[in-house]
């Protein structure tokens, strides 16, 4: 048997649970879409946003890549960001690194990857940006988390740069975007900083939007 058949199996049974739990919860979910959340976050296969949410199907729209990067020539995110503010009506978005990101470790090594070092020198910026934050640590793991959290702050600022961003402010629209980090060691979730419409101004150096990353 192939693993993309055990695959199917699986699927079956899944189906099949939630049937008998719900008998109706697929037909619920095929008639609509409505989350409340957008989640952006790293393609890392232990990171699973409803998972580690506790929420069902329908509950996250998200969109994951290397190491949570937003960046304006990435097309595809900005879509995903456009259609969840602008079609779904999504209110709260979700920026989510984690510690121990293998993106954030290969970016600060000085080995040559390949393709990929044409999106790591976007995590490599981050570091140069904050380059004083890393004066007085020593420790490569601790260097690595802090840098896991500053990308996160670094990630929400784009984010919120957007024209989607903007102009949805500009509308009058309370959308309101965090910046997290996730813990691999032990499942917890921890806020790093937050924008809304009232802060829009406060830019990625400034102590107020640093929050937890300064206060640590």
């Amino acid at each position: 048997m192939s693993k993309f058949h055990d695959l199917f199996i699986r699927n079956q049974r899944w189906a099949e649970r939630i049937k008998q739990a719900t008998p109706d919860y697929f037909l619920k979910l095929a008639a609509q879409q409505s989350p409340d959340f957008l989640w952006i976050g790293c393609s890392d296969s232990r990171v699973p946003a409803n998972e580690l949410l506790d929420l069902p199907p329908g509950e996250v729209f998200v969109h994951r890549n290397i190491a949570n990067v937003v960046v304006p020539s990435d097309l595809n995110c900005l879509s995903v960001i456009q259609f969840a503010v602008e079609v779904l009506k999504v209110r709260h978005i979700i920026v989510c690194g984690h510690y121990g990101c293998g993106g954030v470790r290969a970016a600060m090594s000085c080995e040559n990857h390949g393709l990929i070092d044409n999106w790591l020198r976007h995590i490599r910026n981050v570091h140069r940006l904050h380059a004083d934050r890393f004066e007085h640590i020593h420790d490569e793991e601790e260097v690595l988390d802090r840098l896991c959290e500053l990308n996160v702050v670094e990630q929400v600022h784009n984010v919120c740069a957007t024209t989607i961003i903007q102009d949805a402010w500009d509308r009058g629209e309370d959308v309101l975007v965090e910046g997290w980090v996730y813990s691999i060691r032990d499942g917890i979730l921890k806020g790093l900083c937050s924008r809304s419409r009232e802060n829009r101004h406060v830019g990625p150096q400034d102590p107020m939007f640093l929050g937890k990353v300064a206060a640590d």
